[in-house]
């Protein structure tokens, strides 16, 4: 494997650990349950869901380097999504 090979070897593996825990959130949601109501005190089970489901789609995008892009900024965007339901959480 190259230098350059490394990088993209990261990312899919990144993808695919992000993918898994995905999937994660439903074969066992009470390990996530606690991080989850901190972000959404309400419907902490809906968005246990939603976000398991976002996990998997878009570590499945970072995972594939075709999709990488797409994927890279699906995870700024969610990464953004859960950090301001968090600080609104606290501030209430």
């Amino acid at each position: 494997m190259t230098e350059s090979n490394s990088p993209n070897l990261l990312a899919t593996i990144g993808g695919v650990g992000l993918a898994a825990t995905g999937l994660a959130h439903f074969v066992a949601p009470d390990a996530f349950r606690g991080i989850t109501e901190q972000a959404f005190p309400k419907n902490t089970d809906r968005f246990l869901m939603i976000n398991g489901a976002f996990e998997t789609v878009v570590g499945t995008l970072i995972a594939v380097p075709k999709t990488r892009k797409a994927g890279l900024i699906g995870l700024g965007l969610y990464g953004a999504h859960l950090t301001s339901n968090l600080a609104l959480a606290r501030l209430r």
